[in-house]
C-alpha cells in the first residue's frame, strides 16, 4: 500500500532504495491509496507519481493500482450492509455500516481519461471494461477497451444469493483473503452474531464464485494477517484452520479445490498484475518464478497441506533461496 494508511509508513522509498541498489528480486506492484476526505485532485497526483516510478525505467516496480476503501469492517459493524445489524439481544439495530465514499464515485474515479493504465481496487464495482478488441492498459482510443482489470479486495464477504453470478459477469476479479474462511473468534464473536440469518453459509463464498465463473486472485491483507500462501491455501481448501475442531465454515459447497486455489495464488495474481503473458505458470518462454513444495501437496489429505514448506524458490531462473537441512547431533 503505497499513502497514509492509518499511521502506517509506506515502503515506496524502501522499494526504490533497493531497486537503486539492484537487490529488488521480486516484482512489486504498488497500490496508491485514496484519501476518502480527498478528490478528484488525487487523480493527478496518481498518475504523476506512477509515471515518476515508471520513468525508472524497470517493470520491477510499478504504481499501477488505485485503492479505494468504500466502507468498513463486519467486526466492529462499520461494513456496509444492505440489512441492518443486530444487537446483542438479536433485534434489527437499525444500523448499516458506513460508507465512507459516496455511491458512484469510484465508477467515474476509475472511469477518468487520467486514469489510463490504472486498475481499481475497490471492494465493488458495477461497471464492466468497455467492449471492443483486445486492449491493453493505457490504451485511449475511443470505444477501445480499457484493460484496467478491476479487482474486489476483501470480498466478496457476503455471497447473498444471485450476487456471485453477477460478480463474475462483472469482469472483475476477487481477491480473496482465504486465510479469514474459518470459524475463529473474531468470526464466531464479533461479526456472525450481528449478521442475519443465513449469512455464515455464504460469507467469504468461494465455491459460489468459482462455479459462477468468477477470476480468483489469493492475496492476505498483509501486515494485519500471514502473508503465507500455504497457509490461506490450506484454508481455502478445509475452510477451517490446520488443528481445528469446528465445522468448515459455509460448509463442503465454500470450499476450494487444491489446484483452484493455488491457481489462485499464481496464475490469478499473475493477471491481476498484467503479468499473465510472462509469468503464474511454467510454460515455454515464461519466466521461471518459482517455489518448491516439499512434501508435494497434491499427495496430502487436506487436513496435512499446512505441513508443506518451501524447499526452494527460482526468480527468473536463479535460485534464490533453499532450504537448509536441520541437523541433528549430539551436544559437547
Amino acid at each position: 500500500m503505497i499513502g497514509d494508511l492509518a499511521g502506517t509508513a509506506e515502503g515506496l522509498e524502501a522499494y526504490r532504495r533497493a531497486l537503486a541498489e539492484g537487490t529488488l528480486r521480486v516484482h512489486v506492484d504498488g497500490a496508491q491509496w485514496w484519501e476518502r476526505d480527498g478528490g478528484a485532485e488525487q487523480v493527478a497526483q496518481m498518475v504523476a507519481r506512477r509515471d515518476e516510478i515508471a520513468a525508472l525505467g524497470s517493470d520491477r516496480l510499478r504504481l499501477g493500482t488505485t485503492k479505494i476503501m468504500v466502507d468498513g469492517v463486519a467486526e466492529n459493524h462499520t461494513a456496509a450492509m444492505l440489512t441492518p445489524y443486530r444487537d446483542e439481544h438479536g433485534h434489527d439495530s437499525g444500523a448499516s455500516g458506513l460508507t465512507f465514499v459516496p455511491a458512484g464515485r469510484p465508477a467515474r474515479i476509475c472511469h477518468r481519461p487520467r486514469c489510463r493504465g490504472h486498475a481499481g481496487a475497490l471492494p465493488c464495482t458495477r461497471r464492466p471494461r468497455r467492449a471492443g478488441g483486445p486492449g491493453r492498459a493505457g490504451s485511449g482510443a475511443r470505444g477501445e477497451r480499457r484493460d484496467r482489470r478491476p479487482t474486489s479486495p476483501r470480498a466478496p464477504a457476503d455471497g447473498r444469493r444471485g450476487r456471485c453470478p453477477r460478480f463474475a459477469g462483472l469482469d472483475a476479479t476477487a481477491n480473496i483473503q482465504a486465510l479469514w474462511a474459518t470459524h475463529e473468534d473474531q468470526l464466531d464473536e464479533l461479526t456472525l452474531p450481528f449478521l442475519r440469518d443465513g449469512a455464515e453459509a455464504r460469507h467469504y463464498p468461494f465455491g459460489d464464485l468459482a462455479r459462477a465463473g468468477a477470476r480468483l486472485a489469493g492475496g492476505s491483507d498483509w501486515p494485519v494477517s500471514s502473508a503465507a500462501p500455504i497457509d490461506a491455501i490450506h484454508v481455502a481448501v478445509n475452510r477451517a484452520y490446520p488443528g481445528s475442531g469446528l465445522p468448515s465454515l459455509g460448509g463442503a459447497g465454500q470450499c476450494l479445490d487444491l489446484a483452484t486455489a493455488m491457481a489462485a495464488y499464481t496464475s490469478g495474481t499473475a493477471w491481476i498484475n498484467h503479468r499473465e503473458h510472462e509469468t503464474g505458470r511454467i510454460a515455454p518462454g515464461f519466466a521461471a518464478d518459482l517455489i518448491v513444495l516439499d512434501p508435494d501437496p497434491f499427495t496430502l489429505p487436506s487436513a496435512d497441506i499446512h505441513l508443506c514448506e518451501v524447499a526452494a524458490t527460482w526468480i527468473g531462473g536463479t535460485q534464490v533461496y533453499t532450504r537448509t537441512p536441520v541437523t541433528t547431533g549430539e551436544h559437547s
